[in-house]
């Protein structure tokens, strides 16, 4: 049990490190991968929880939690790239 909290720890140091890399990093794509990086250690922190208290249910909710957010991931950087989240129009004129 010491060792499950000893990680827990860990991983709320290295959330407390990620926000600060959030609110100081110079670039958009430093922002996205520490808010990135934010979620994955949610979803671990989420696992170790339900590990904890033996509550397998709360794998679920970190399973879903990692798919949001990978696909947030994605559709921000999509935005980010192409200013729009619909789909991409070229222009391309045939003469």
């Amino acid at each position: 049990m010491i060792m499950f909290l000893a990680v827990a720890a860990a991983l709320f140091v290295a959330i407390l490190l990620v926000l600060i890399r959030l609110f100081a990093g110079p670039t958009v794509y430093d922002r996205v991968l520490a808010v990135n990086t934010f979620g994955t250690l949610t979803v671990l922190f989420l696992s170790l929880v339900g590990f904890i208290g033996e509550r397998p249910d709360f794998l679920d909710i970190a399973i879903l939690y990692a798919l949001i957010n990978f696909v947030s991931t994605i559709a921000i950087l999509k935005f980010f790239r192409y200013r729009a989240l619909g789909q991409a129009t070229l222009n391309t004129e045939e003469s």
